[in-house]
């Protein structure tokens, strides 16, 4: 599937793009996921966790607007092996950071730099992915890059919340010492596949630095896709739809963890770090990525428009699942486990709407820039709701709705449910034309809204 015109060698594609999605997908998870798991096993409040971790999602935010300088600094596979030994270096810095008496504040830092560095790998990767495959090749190869995304976030959510978990067992709770233990693991796996990416990535003859006197053409076209983003009809609403429509699950996400890790005096349900790897890592991954292909199949059949309205739906009242165990406080394994698939199920089928959505309103010239500037309204919605999610929950803790128990978890849950409201309210003002994403799989041609 390579482009013999285009590469010195005939390496096939199964030989790097497994490895870089993988490499592409498990920085965001540990910066996401495990630091938040980590940091409510250090004893870190929920309030000061929520807000800092939640700075960690800035350069996935403002990466569209460095991905020039990529192009002109070097070639996009110099920067992906670059990148991921840099990103292999920061996970070593979390790991010997970890038995400080400062712990957070330097542990912060170092995943401040994973953050930066994943983020501009994310650049290059996909830049480079598109380099070195012709057209009919990233189209057979689609599928694999985002099976191994998926793969990542297996390992990611799951593999290495078992793996820390395993290691608190064996130390006898040495919390530092067993996730300095996960990052370490983390950090060999990434040096090993800088080295092996040195060796198996071809090398595009299309691949190639931008000559200095290019600068100001390529700052020039930025500009252009700039303002053309801006400058597209119903900018104000498709933006509103990006922050907004994920802003229950954003809120969710900063307090699900520890609230399953949470003593069950204080109202979570008391379990493991290992417990949490499984049901989150293992079924709530395989349920997300259900609910994804049902997802995309439903859509190709019958278009955004149709399954609008039940999409939102299903990423939002499954939430209520949450208020029950909240309230409940099940022990029982399979219970949680199937609380926490069910939940995900309709996320990622839900999830299929917000992305299809931004692939229709990006359709156009400059579909590529102005994806990214999407993905970029993205993350921020789920950065700002994610950093006031630990101080939200500290003022609902103080309310007394439902008895005199454990109030924080069960008022918060049913706030981020309120907050649904938000995810009915932004698909009420989209404009999705008639024909779009209809079933034989093309868009629409139809320009009325």
């Amino acid at each position: 599937m390579t482009d013999r015109t285009n590469h010195a060698d005939r390496r096939s594609p199964w030989m790097w793009i497994p490895t870089l999605y993988i490499a592409e997908g498990l920085p965001y998870f540990a910066v996401n996921t495990l630091a938040v798991v980590m940091y409510t096993r250090m004893g870190v409040g929920l309030t000061e966790m929520a807000f800092f971790t939640g700075w960690l999602y800035l350069p996935w935010v403002i990466k569209p607007f460095w991905s020039p300088f990529v192009d002109i600094f070097g070639t996009r596979r110099n920067w992906v092996i670059a990148m991921q030994f840099c990103i292999g270096v920061s996970m070593a810095l979390v790991a010997l950071c970890l038995p400080l008496p400062f712990f957070f504040a330097s542990t912060l830092s170092a995943f401040w730099l994973m953050a930066f560095f994943s983020a501009t790998h994310d650049i290059a990767a996909d830049g480079y992915y598109m380099l070195a495959l012709t057209p009919k090749g990233q189209a057979a190869y689609v599928g694999l890059r985002n099976t191994f995304y998926r793969i990542a976030s297996l390992i990611g959510q799951g593999g290495m919340l078992w793996l820390a978990g395993e290691m608190e067992e064996r130390t006898d709770g040495n919390i530092p010492y067993a996730w300095s233990v996960t990052f370490v693991s983390l950090s060999v796996v990434f040096l090993a596949i800088s080295v092996y990416h040195t060796v198996t990535m071809p090398r595009p003859r299309s691949d190639r630095v931008t000559r200095p006197d290019g600068t100001s053409e390529i700052l020039r076209e930025f500009g252009n896709t700039f303002a053309t983003f801006f400058g597209k009809r119903h900018i104000v609403t498709a933006i509103a739809f990006m922050l907004l429509y994920r802003l229950a699950e954003a809120l969710m996400l900063k307090v699900s963890g520890p609230f399953l890790l949470a003593p069950l005096d204080e109202g979570g349900l008391g379990l493991s770090t290992k417990a949490v790897g499984i049901a989150t890592g293992t079924t709530g991954v395989a349920a997300l990525l259900a609910g994804g292909i049902i997802g995309g199949i439903c859509i190709a059949r019958r278009g955004l428009r149709y399954w609008l309205w039940p999409m939102a739906m299903a990423i939002t009242l499954p939430g209520l699942v949450y208020c029950y165990m909240a309230m409940a406080q099940p022990k029982d394994p399979i219970i949680i486990n199937a609380c926490i698939g069910f939940e995900q199920l309709g996320y990622g089928f839900g999830f299929t709407a917000f992305m299809m959505y931004l692939i229709y309103f990006c359709d156009g010239e400059y579909k590529t820039s102005h994806y990214a500037f999407c993905t970029a309204f993205m993350a921020l919605g789920m950065m700002l709701p994610g950093m006031a999610a630990g101080w939200i929950h500290e003022q609902l803790s103080q309310l007394h709705i439902f008895g005199d128990q454990a109030q924080g978890y069960i008022n918060y849950f049913w706030f981020v449910m309120l907050c649904s409201v938000s995810t009915y309210a932004v698909c009420a003002m989209v404009r999705i034309n008639r024909t779009a994403f209809t079933g034989n799989g093309h868009k629409n041609t139809d320009k009325r809204d």
